[in-house]
Protein backbone atom coordinates (compact mmCIF):
# COMPACT_ATOMS: atom_id res chain seq x y z
CA UNK A 1 0.00 0.00 0.00
CA UNK A 2 0.91 3.67 -0.17
CA UNK A 3 -0.81 7.01 0.27
CA UNK A 4 -1.91 9.54 -2.37
CA UNK A 5 -0.40 7.76 -5.41
CA UNK A 6 0.33 4.24 -6.63
CA UNK A 7 1.30 2.58 -9.91
CA UNK A 8 -2.28 2.84 -11.22
CA UNK A 9 -2.69 6.58 -10.56
CA UNK A 10 -3.40 8.36 -13.86
CA UNK A 11 -1.39 11.60 -13.93
CA UNK A 12 -1.26 14.75 -16.01
CA UNK A 13 1.32 17.53 -16.18
CA UNK A 14 0.14 21.15 -16.20
CA UNK A 15 2.75 23.14 -18.10
CA UNK A 16 3.49 19.97 -20.05
CA UNK A 17 5.29 21.35 -23.11
CA UNK A 18 7.52 23.85 -21.31
CA UNK A 19 11.21 23.11 -20.72
CA UNK A 20 10.89 22.25 -17.01
CA UNK A 21 7.58 20.43 -17.38
CA UNK A 22 8.95 18.35 -20.26
CA UNK A 23 12.12 17.40 -18.38
CA UNK A 24 10.35 16.21 -15.24
CA UNK A 25 7.45 14.61 -17.13
CA UNK A 26 9.97 12.44 -18.98
CA UNK A 27 11.67 11.59 -15.68
CA UNK A 28 8.32 10.54 -14.19
CA UNK A 29 7.54 8.43 -17.26
CA UNK A 30 10.97 6.78 -17.04
CA UNK A 31 10.30 5.98 -13.36
CA UNK A 32 7.13 4.14 -14.31
CA UNK A 33 4.47 6.68 -13.43
CA UNK A 34 1.23 6.47 -15.41
CA UNK A 35 1.44 9.86 -17.14
CA UNK A 36 -1.53 10.00 -19.49
CA UNK A 37 -1.01 13.47 -20.97
CA UNK A 38 -0.57 17.10 -20.15
CA UNK A 39 -2.02 20.59 -20.34
CA UNK A 40 -0.79 23.55 -22.37
CA UNK A 41 -3.56 25.97 -23.36
CA UNK A 42 -3.53 26.60 -27.11
CA UNK A 43 -1.67 23.39 -27.92
CA UNK A 44 -4.55 20.97 -27.50
CA UNK A 45 -4.63 18.19 -30.07
CA UNK A 46 -0.85 17.95 -30.33
CA UNK A 47 1.29 15.08 -29.06
CA UNK A 48 4.24 15.57 -26.70
CA UNK A 49 6.46 12.82 -25.23
CA UNK A 50 4.11 10.38 -27.02
CA UNK A 51 1.21 11.63 -24.89
CA UNK A 52 -1.75 13.83 -25.82
CA UNK A 53 -1.77 17.55 -25.06
CA UNK A 54 -5.02 19.12 -23.87
CA UNK A 55 -6.17 22.73 -23.62
CA UNK A 56 -7.92 22.17 -20.29
CA UNK A 57 -7.72 19.84 -17.31
CA UNK A 58 -11.38 18.91 -17.74
CA UNK A 59 -10.61 17.47 -21.19
CA UNK A 60 -7.86 15.32 -19.70
CA UNK A 61 -10.16 14.09 -16.94
CA UNK A 62 -12.96 13.26 -19.36
CA UNK A 63 -10.82 11.69 -22.10
CA UNK A 64 -8.00 10.03 -20.15
CA UNK A 65 -9.46 9.55 -16.67
CA UNK A 66 -6.80 11.78 -15.07
CA UNK A 67 -6.82 11.61 -11.25
CA UNK A 68 -3.65 13.46 -10.25
CA UNK A 69 -1.84 16.53 -11.53
CA UNK A 70 1.52 18.22 -11.14
CA UNK A 71 1.94 21.97 -11.67
CA UNK A 72 4.88 23.40 -13.65
CA UNK A 73 3.12 26.68 -14.40
CA UNK A 74 4.77 30.12 -13.86
CA UNK A 75 3.92 31.73 -10.48
CA UNK A 76 1.55 34.36 -11.89
CA UNK A 77 -0.73 31.69 -13.37
CA UNK A 78 -0.16 28.76 -11.00
CA UNK A 79 -3.04 29.49 -8.61
CA UNK A 80 -5.51 29.48 -11.50
CA UNK A 81 -4.05 26.16 -12.66
CA UNK A 82 -4.52 24.64 -9.19
CA UNK A 83 -8.14 25.83 -9.03
CA UNK A 84 -8.76 24.55 -12.54
CA UNK A 85 -7.53 21.11 -11.48
CA UNK A 86 -9.81 21.10 -8.43
CA UNK A 87 -12.84 22.19 -10.43
CA UNK A 88 -12.20 19.52 -13.08
CA UNK A 89 -12.28 16.72 -10.51
CA UNK A 90 -8.57 16.01 -9.94
CA UNK A 91 -8.18 14.17 -6.61
CA UNK A 92 -4.53 14.97 -5.84
CA UNK A 93 -2.45 17.93 -7.04
CA UNK A 94 1.23 18.69 -6.48
CA UNK A 95 2.32 22.29 -6.98
CA UNK A 96 6.04 22.38 -7.72
CA UNK A 97 5.93 26.09 -8.62
CA UNK A 98 7.89 28.37 -6.28
CA UNK A 99 7.03 32.03 -5.77
CA UNK A 100 3.24 31.92 -5.98
CA UNK A 101 2.02 35.17 -4.35
CA UNK A 102 0.67 34.63 -0.82
CA UNK A 103 -2.64 36.32 -1.67
CA UNK A 104 -3.08 33.94 -4.59
CA UNK A 105 -2.65 30.97 -2.23
CA UNK A 106 -5.22 32.48 0.12
CA UNK A 107 -7.67 32.47 -2.80
CA UNK A 108 -6.78 28.84 -3.55
CA UNK A 109 -7.43 27.80 0.07
CA UNK A 110 -10.79 29.59 0.06
CA UNK A 111 -11.69 28.01 -3.27
CA UNK A 112 -10.90 24.48 -2.08
CA UNK A 113 -13.08 24.93 1.01
CA UNK A 114 -16.11 25.35 -1.24
CA UNK A 115 -16.01 21.62 -1.99
CA UNK A 116 -17.41 19.04 0.47
CA UNK A 117 -14.52 17.46 2.39
CA UNK A 118 -15.04 14.04 0.79
CA UNK A 119 -14.77 15.60 -2.69
CA UNK A 120 -12.06 18.16 -1.91
CA UNK A 121 -8.83 17.89 -3.89
CA UNK A 122 -5.73 17.17 -1.81
CA UNK A 123 -3.07 19.77 -2.58
CA UNK A 124 0.61 19.63 -1.61
CA UNK A 125 2.93 22.55 -2.13
CA UNK A 126 3.53 25.07 -3.50
CA UNK A 127 7.32 25.09 -3.50
CA UNK A 128 7.66 21.36 -2.85
CA UNK A 129 9.49 18.38 -4.33
CA UNK A 130 6.37 16.28 -4.84
CA UNK A 131 5.35 12.79 -3.75
CA UNK A 132 6.86 9.38 -4.43
CA UNK A 133 5.70 5.87 -3.60
CA UNK A 134 8.97 3.98 -4.28
CA UNK A 135 8.96 1.32 -6.99
CA UNK A 136 5.40 2.35 -7.87
CA UNK A 137 4.96 5.94 -8.94
CA UNK A 138 6.47 9.42 -8.73
CA UNK A 139 4.64 12.74 -8.99
CA UNK A 140 7.51 15.13 -8.41
CA UNK A 141 11.06 16.20 -9.13
CA UNK A 142 13.02 14.01 -6.70
CA UNK A 143 15.84 11.64 -7.76
CA UNK A 144 13.77 8.45 -7.79
CA UNK A 145 16.71 6.03 -7.71
CA UNK A 146 17.59 6.85 -4.09
CA UNK A 147 14.18 5.74 -2.77
CA UNK A 148 13.79 2.15 -1.56
CA UNK A 149 10.35 0.62 -0.99
CA UNK A 150 9.54 -0.06 2.66
CA UNK A 151 7.57 0.84 5.77
CA UNK A 152 8.61 4.40 6.71
CA UNK A 153 6.30 7.28 5.80
CA UNK A 154 8.09 10.60 5.24
CA UNK A 155 6.58 14.08 5.30
CA UNK A 156 8.68 17.21 5.07
CA UNK A 157 8.84 20.87 4.19
CA UNK A 158 12.35 20.55 2.72
CA UNK A 159 12.88 18.59 -0.48
CA UNK A 160 16.65 18.21 -0.12
CA UNK A 161 16.41 17.00 3.47
CA UNK A 162 13.85 14.48 2.24
CA UNK A 163 16.38 13.23 -0.30
CA UNK A 164 19.02 13.01 2.41
CA UNK A 165 16.74 10.98 4.66
CA UNK A 166 15.82 8.62 1.81
CA UNK A 167 19.47 8.04 0.93
CA UNK A 168 20.48 7.43 4.55
CA UNK A 169 17.66 4.91 4.99
CA UNK A 170 18.53 3.14 1.74
CA UNK A 171 22.14 2.74 2.90
CA UNK A 172 20.80 1.09 6.06
CA UNK A 173 18.43 -1.18 4.12
CA UNK A 174 15.33 0.74 5.27
CA UNK A 175 12.61 1.62 2.78
CA UNK A 176 9.82 4.15 2.41
CA UNK A 177 6.09 3.59 1.88
CA UNK A 178 5.47 7.11 0.56
CA UNK A 179 7.45 10.34 0.84
CA UNK A 180 5.39 13.55 0.72
CA UNK A 181 6.78 17.05 0.28
CA UNK A 182 4.36 19.65 1.64
CA UNK A 183 6.42 22.69 0.64
CA UNK A 184 8.12 25.53 2.42
CA UNK A 185 5.75 28.43 1.78
CA UNK A 186 3.78 30.14 4.59
CA UNK A 187 0.46 28.98 3.09
CA UNK A 188 0.49 25.45 1.73
CA UNK A 189 -2.15 22.98 0.64
CA UNK A 190 -1.55 20.27 3.24
CA UNK A 191 0.02 20.32 6.69
CA UNK A 192 2.15 17.73 8.48
CA UNK A 193 -0.95 16.79 10.47
CA UNK A 194 -2.99 16.20 7.30
CA UNK A 195 -0.39 13.74 6.04
CA UNK A 196 -0.05 12.10 9.48
CA UNK A 197 -3.75 11.17 9.28
CA UNK A 198 -3.18 9.41 5.97
CA UNK A 199 -0.11 7.53 7.22
CA UNK A 200 -2.00 6.40 10.33
CA UNK A 201 -4.63 4.83 8.07
CA UNK A 202 -2.02 3.11 5.85
CA UNK A 203 -1.39 -0.50 6.91
CA UNK A 204 2.03 -0.62 5.25
CA UNK A 205 3.46 2.40 7.11
CA UNK A 206 4.98 1.37 10.47
CA UNK A 207 6.82 4.60 11.39
CA UNK A 208 6.59 8.24 10.30
CA UNK A 209 9.49 10.65 9.80
CA UNK A 210 8.62 14.35 9.98
CA UNK A 211 11.16 16.80 8.57
CA UNK A 212 10.41 20.28 9.82
CA UNK A 213 12.07 23.63 10.22
CA UNK A 214 11.75 26.94 12.00
CA UNK A 215 8.66 29.08 11.50
CA UNK A 216 4.99 28.35 12.11
CA UNK A 217 3.38 25.80 14.39
CA UNK A 218 2.68 22.93 11.98
CA UNK A 219 5.21 20.52 13.45
CA UNK A 220 3.95 20.93 17.01
CA UNK A 221 0.32 20.60 15.88
CA UNK A 222 1.28 17.34 14.15
CA UNK A 223 3.00 16.18 17.34
CA UNK A 224 -0.16 16.87 19.37
CA UNK A 225 -2.21 14.89 16.83
CA UNK A 226 0.29 12.00 16.95
CA UNK A 227 0.22 11.87 20.76
CA UNK A 228 -3.58 11.66 20.79
CA UNK A 229 -4.43 9.66 17.69
CA UNK A 230 -1.45 7.76 16.23
CA UNK A 231 -0.49 4.18 17.00
CA UNK A 232 2.77 4.49 15.03
CA UNK A 233 6.01 5.99 16.36
CA UNK A 234 7.13 9.37 15.03
CA UNK A 235 10.70 10.52 14.45
CA UNK A 236 11.40 14.19 13.69
CA UNK A 237 14.27 16.33 12.54
CA UNK A 238 13.80 20.10 12.90
CA UNK A 239 16.18 22.27 10.86
CA UNK A 240 17.41 25.66 12.03
CA UNK A 241 18.68 25.12 15.59
CA UNK A 242 21.18 27.97 15.24
CA UNK A 243 18.89 30.46 13.45
CA UNK A 244 18.38 33.81 15.22
CA UNK A 245 14.89 35.31 15.49
CA UNK A 246 13.78 37.25 12.43
CA UNK A 247 16.13 35.38 10.06
CA UNK A 248 14.62 33.88 6.93
CA UNK A 249 16.20 30.57 5.90
CA UNK A 250 15.57 29.55 2.31
CA UNK A 251 11.85 28.87 2.49
CA UNK A 252 9.47 31.80 2.72
CA UNK A 253 7.76 30.07 5.65
CA UNK A 254 11.00 29.52 7.58
CA UNK A 255 11.09 32.62 9.74
CA UNK A 256 10.70 32.81 13.51
CA UNK A 257 8.21 35.46 14.52
CA UNK A 258 6.88 34.34 17.89
CA UNK A 259 7.33 31.93 20.78
CA UNK A 260 7.23 28.26 19.89
CA UNK A 261 8.49 28.77 16.34
CA UNK A 262 12.25 28.32 16.85
CA UNK A 263 13.79 24.91 16.21
CA UNK A 264 14.88 24.52 19.86
CA UNK A 265 11.38 25.27 21.16
CA UNK A 266 9.81 22.88 18.65
CA UNK A 267 12.25 20.13 19.61
CA UNK A 268 11.44 20.54 23.31
CA UNK A 269 7.67 20.52 22.67
CA UNK A 270 7.87 17.48 20.39
CA UNK A 271 9.96 15.53 22.88
CA UNK A 272 7.35 16.27 25.56
CA UNK A 273 4.75 14.81 23.18
CA UNK A 274 6.69 11.55 22.80
CA UNK A 275 8.32 12.24 19.43
CA UNK A 276 11.87 10.88 18.98
CA UNK A 277 14.21 13.62 17.75
CA UNK A 278 17.08 13.11 15.31
CA UNK A 279 19.68 15.58 16.64
CA UNK A 280 21.37 16.32 13.30
CA UNK A 281 20.50 15.78 9.63
CA UNK A 282 23.17 13.09 9.38
CA UNK A 283 21.47 11.14 12.21
CA UNK A 284 18.03 10.78 10.59
CA UNK A 285 18.67 7.29 9.23
CA UNK A 286 20.27 5.85 12.35
CA UNK A 287 17.56 7.34 14.59
CA UNK A 288 14.86 5.70 12.45
CA UNK A 289 16.75 2.38 12.55
CA UNK A 290 16.86 2.48 16.37
CA UNK A 291 13.15 3.21 16.69
CA UNK A 292 12.21 0.58 14.11
CA UNK A 293 14.25 -2.01 16.02
CA UNK A 294 12.01 -1.42 19.05
CA UNK A 295 8.69 -1.72 17.19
Amino acid sequence: MSILINKETRMIVQGFTGKIGSFHAQDMINYGSTVVGGITPGKGGQTHLDRPVFNTVREAVEQEGAEASIIFVPPAFAADSIMEAAEAGIKFCVSITDGIPTQDMMKVKQFLRKFPKKDRMVLTGPNCAGTISPEQSMLGIMPGHIYKKGVVGVVGRSGTLGYEAADQMRELGIGISTSVGIGGDPINGSSHRDIFEKFEQDEETKLVLMIGEIGGSQEVEAGVYAAKHMSKPVVAYIAGLTAPKGRTMGHAGAIISSAGESAAEKVEMLQDLGVTIAPTPSAMGETIAKVLAKT
